[in-house]
C-alpha cells in the first residue's frame, strides 16, 4: 500500500505525501510536503524551509510563472517549480517554519522561533528527510529569498546529509535588508504582512522580539520616543504600527530598531559563514542593490567550493524562480548526483555587464582589474573629470526644496549629466558619491541614482545609493577608496546651515556606457513612486519619505569638490 497520494501535473504523474509531521529536538513538529516520482526508489531531496506556507507554493503545481508587472506574481511563491524538481529526478519537500502555516512552535523576532535558530529547525528538517526510504540520503536546498537565506542558515548548522546549496536573491545582513544607508525600506512590511504582490507569511503563533524584552511600561515609552521622528510620525502606517504593535509583530521590531546593533546582528547569516564548509552557489540579479552587496559580502566570507553569479536586469524575478533553474540542476548533478558535468572547470565568478550585454568571468569579485576615478559635479549640471576651478563666490551651490509627501505629490530631483561617451566605457565594482551640502532641518534622506542614458532617450538604472543625513558617520577604518562603510549604530543630528560632507555608498554594479550615452546622476531626498525602474518591483518596494519640509544646498566649487567616485575597468568593453 504506497503511503502517497498521485496527481497529475502537465502530463507527469507526480507522488505527494501531505502533511507530514517532522519532529524537532525540542518536541514541536513542523509540517512539510513531499513531492516525487511514483516509481518505488529513493531519490536525493533538495528541501525548501519558510514561513510563507506550503499550500502557497503548490500553486507553482497549478499557475504559470508570472513576472512583474503582472499582478498575478506573488513575491512569496519562491520554493521553485515542483514539476521540474520532481521531473529532474529529485524529491521535493517544501516545509513550514514553526509559527507558521501548519507547523507548531512560536516565531519571535528575526531568523529566531521561540528562542531557537531557525537553522536548528533546518538541520533536523534535512537530516529526518535524509532518514525517510523515499530519500537515498543526499540533500540540497531550493528557493530564494528568504528561501535562501533559510539555506545559509541550515548550512552553518552543518546538517552531515546537506551536500550543497544553492542561492538565489537571499538576504542577509538583516539591518541592510530593513534599513539603506539608514533609511527604512517598506519592502519587508509586504513580505510580512502581506500586500503589494505579496501574500506574506502564514502566521499562527508570532510574537514581537520587543514585546517579549520590555515590559509595556517601557515599550510605550520607547514608542513615544520613535514616534519623535517626524518621518515616522508623517507616515499613518508606522503610527498604527506603533499603536497596536500586536497586530504586525515584525514589522513593529524593524520600525523600533532603526539602529544596527545585536538585534540584527543576532544570526547574521554572513557572520555565521566561516561555519559553512560545503559548495555554495550564489546567484543574484543586478537592480536589487542591497542584496548584491550582501551577496558579493557572503561570497568573499566562505572558505569552502564556491560561485558566484551576478545576472542582468530585471531585479524581479518570475515567481517561482524559473529563470535560475538551469544552472542550479546542473550545480546539484555535479554535487548531489556526482555527474562530472564541468560546472567546477568554469571560472569561479560570472558577471553579467549591462550595455553591453557581455558575461565577464574571473576568480574574484570583481572579474576585472578596475580603478576609481572621480566624476566631478559642476556648473550647469555637468559631470566632468576634471575638478571645479572656481571659489564659492562663483560656483553658486545647487539647490532644491522638497515638501513632505503629505501636501504634495512632486518629488524634486537635481542631476548631472556627462557628455556622451566617445568610446564603450565599462564600470564594475562598488561607488561612493561624495556630497558637500547644507541643510536647514536636523535631517533628511539622500537618495542617489546612477542611468545610462541613450541618445534616444531610453535609460536603465545602474546603481543606487542612500544616506540618511544623520547617519553620516564613517568607520575610517573600514572605509576606503569608492567604498566607504557606515556602522549605522547611532543617529547624529545635522547642524542646520552647516556644511557637511556625506558620503554615500553605491551598490555593487557592472555595466558599459556605449557610444554616444551619457552617464546621469540624479538626486533627491525621496524617490518617485513610479518610473523607469520602480515600475519593475511591487508597490511597497519604495523608502519612508523625509516628513518635513527641507532645503537642500549642493556645493561644487573648488573648495567642496562634490564628486562621484567610479570603479572604471581598466581596459574597455569590446
Amino acid at each position: 500500500m504506497t503511503d502517497f497520494q498521485t496527481i497529475d501535473a502537465g502530463g507527469r504523474a507526480i507522488a505527494v505525501r501531505k502533511d507530514l509531521r517532522v519532529p524537532m529536538r525540542d518536541g514541536v513538529t513542523l509540517a512539510a510536503d513531499a513531492y516525487s516520482g511514483t516509481a518505488d526508489e529513493p531519490r536525493p531531496a533538495l528541501v525548501a524551509l519558510s514561513p510563507y506556507g506550503k499550500e502557497l507554493q503548490a500553486l507553482a503545481l497549478t499557475t504559470p510563472p508570472q513576472r512583474r508587472p503582472s499582478p498575478m506574481w506573488d513575491g512569496c511563491i519562491e520554493a521553485g517549480d515542483i514539476a521540474r524538481v520532481v521531473g529532474e529526478g529529485y524529491v521535493h519537500v517544501i516545509g513550514d517554519l514553526r509559527g507558521s502555516g501548519g507547523s507548531g512552535g512560536e516565531m519571535i523576532g528575526n531568523y529566531n522561533a521561540g528562542g531557537v535558530p531557525l537553522g536548528q529547525d533546518a538541520h533536523d528538517l534535512i537530516e529526518w528527510v535524509a532518514a525517510q526510504p523515499w530519500c537515498d540520503g543526499n540533500v540540497g536546498m531550493i528557493g530564494i529569498s528568504y528561501f535562501g537565506s533559510m539555506q545559509v542558515l541550515a548550512a552553518a548548522e552543518r546538517p552531515p546529509h546537506l551536500k550543497a546549496i544553492f542561492v538565489s536573491g537571499g538576504h542577509y545582513d538583516f539591518y541592510e535588508t530593513t534599513y539603506h544607508g539608514g533609511v527604512m525600506w517598506f519592502m519587508p512590511r509586504a513580505a510580512r504582512e502581506g500586500r503589494g504582490g505579496d501574500s506574506g507569511i502564514a502566521h499562527t503563533d508570532v510574537k514581537s522580539r520587543m514585546q517579549e524584552l520590555h515590559s509595556p511600561e517601557e515599550l510605550a515609552k520607547l514608542v513615544e520616543a520613535r514616534l519623535q521622528d517626524p518621518d515616522v510620525a508623517a507616515w499613518p502606517n508606522l503610527v498604527h504600527v506603533l499603536k497596536y504593535p500586536k497586530n504586525r509583530e515584525f514589522w513593529f521590531d524593524i520600525v523600533m530598531n532603526e539602529l544596527d546593533g545585536d538585534w540584527y546582528e543576532e544570526r547574521n547569516p554572513i557572520t555565521l559563514a566561516p561555519n559553512i564548509d560545503i559548495p555554495v552557489y550564489l546567484q543574484i540579479d543586478q537592480g536589487r542593490g542591497w542584496t548584491v552587496d550582501g551577496t558579493i559580502e557572503l561570497y568573499n566570507a566562505l572558505k569552502g567550493p564556491k560561485k558566484l553569479d551576478i545576472g542582468p536586469y530585471p531585479p524581479m524575478q518570475s515567481r517561482p524562480f524559473i529563470e535560475e533553474h538551469d544552472k542550479m540542476f546542473r550545480w546539484y548533478d555535479h554535487w548531489i548526483k556526482g555527474i562530472d558535468n564541468g560546472i567546477m572547470d568554469e571560472p569561479a565568478v560570472t558577471v553579467h555587464v549591462e550595455g553591453s550585454r557581455e558575461r565577464v568571468t574571473g576568480d574574484a569579485w570583481p572579474p576585472k582589474e578596475t580603478g576609481h576615478r572621480s566624476l566631478y559635479l559642476r556648473p550647469r549640471r555637468k559631470l566632468s573629470f576634471e575638478p571645479e576651478a572656481m571659489g564659492a563666490e562663483h560656483a553658486a551651490p545647487d539647490g532644491f526644496y522638497q515638501a513632505p509627501l503629505t501636501v504634495t505629490d512632486k518629488v524634486e530631483i537635481l542631476s548631472w549629466s556627462t557628455e556622451p561617451f566617445a568610446a564603450a566605457t565599462e564600470l564594475m565594482g562598488t561607488g561612493a558619491a561624495h556630497l558637500f551640502a547644507e541643510i536647514d532641518q536636523d535631517d533628511t534622506n539622500f537618495i542617489l541614482r546612477l542611468w545610462d542614458a541613450a541618445p534616444n532617450g531610453d535609460r536603465q538604472l545602474i546603481t543606487s545609493g542612500y544616506l540618511k543625513a544623520s547617519h553620516r558617520e564613517l568607520d575610517e577604518e573600514r572605509t576606503t577608496e569608492g567604498d566607504p562603510y557606515h556602522p549605522h549604530t547611532r543617529a547624529v543630528p545635522v547642524e542646520p546651515g552647516r556644511i557637511e560632507e556625506y558620503v554615500l555608498r553605491l551598490y555593487p554594479f557592472a555595466a558599459t556606457l556605449l557610444p554616444g550615452h551619457r552617464l546621469v546622476a540624479e538626486l533627491s531626498n525621496d524617490e518617485p513612486l513610479a518610473d523607469a525602474h520602480n515600475a519593475l518591483l511591487p508597490p511597497d518596494a519604495f523608502h519612508l519619505p523625509v516628513g518635513r519640509p527641507v532645503t537642500h544646498k549642493i556645493y561644487r566649487d573648488a573648495a567642496h569638490p562634490s564628486r562621484l567616485v567610479l570603479p572604471f575597468t581598466t581596459a574597455p568593453a569590446k
